[in-house]
């Protein structure tokens, strides 16, 4: 019950989102935890309004992105991504937007 309140406590101002957590178990039944960025997908969703990407992205297009909401979503991974620069990361979020089916407007 321990992890579920700290969870709880630590996500509570971001509720319906999906937060991937590393978890570090001790043999002393201790723990600690690190909670991350939401996956690009769930940012891509949010960000244009889609409840799924296209089942063929090549073919069917579900939406289009931005070139400021590709950076919003880059500055946003940027923390779980490591020594990056914001071009790198934006490349990373183009890449996943068209693995779903959403257009780069720009």
């Amino acid at each position: 019950m321990g992890f579920c309140k700290e969870y709880n406590a630590r996500t509570q101002g971001q509720i319906g989102q999906v937060i991937p957590v590393e978890i570090t178990i001790f043999t002393d039944n201790s723990f600690t935890f690190i909670t991350k960025t939401p996956p690009v997908v769930d940012l891509i969703k949010k960000a244009i309004n889609l409840e799924s990407g296209s089942s063929e992205p090549n073919k069917t297009k579900v939406g289009k992105l931005t070139e400021q909401q590709v950076r919003e979503i880059a500055e946003i991974k940027l923390k779980d991504l490591g020594p990056i620069d914001v071009q790198s990361a934006m490349r990373m979020v183009e890449g996943t937007a068209r693995s779903m089916g959403v257009t780069l407007a720009y």
